[in-house]
């Protein structure tokens, strides 16, 4: 798998993948989801078979805020410059690419690119069922989040990059 940034032309491909992977209340629309692409491409990446085909993707917006907010579901505004946190909306993997290590590949990238901005201090993600994975690509578990997106419980889980 080639991970690189998000492209306008991988819009369709990304959708069917959150959709496979969320519930239709949890998961992105195209609309939120081409926003995201024009707003936050240097923060989305995709994973590419060697057909080109989107098998997975992470996306989030560098924020001040140390968590995942619900609002950040709806708008996203483009990417502060320097400080806040990288924030992970969204990470979701092809059925067909899943248990091949494709997701901590994803947030290892996202990491990387992290660390290389001036604006990554942390990276806060919103989970309710993988708190286990993300424990194991190096997460800790702040508790339960203040969300009530998709009427889900969620935790706050949070991994400093500095």
């Amino acid at each position: 798998m080639k991970i690189e940034s998000v492209t306008p032309s991988d819009l369709d491909q990304i959708v069917a993948i959150e959709q496979a992977g969320f519930t239709p209340e949890e998961a992105g629309t195209p609309a939120a989801f081409k926003v995201r692409i024009d707003n936050l491409a240097d923060s989305f990446l995709v994973a590419r078979d060697d057909q080109g085909t989107v098998q997975g993707f992470i996306v989030g917006p560098v924020d001040a805020s140390p968590y995942v907010l619900d609002d950040m579901y709806a708008t996203s505004k483009p990417n502060q410059p320097t400080g806040g946190n990288q924030l992970v909306l969204s990470l979701a993997v092809a059925p067909s690419a899943q248990h091949q290590h494709l997701g901590s590949q994803l947030l290892a990238a996202l990491e990387d690119v992290a660390k290389k901005s001036p604006a990554g201090n942390d990276i806060p993600h919103l989970s309710r069922s993988l708190v286990p994975f993300y424990e194991q690509n190096g997460f800790h578990n702040d508790g339960v989040a203040d969300s009530d997106h998709a009427g889900e419980i969620w935790y706050n889980l949070v991994k400093p990059l500095r």
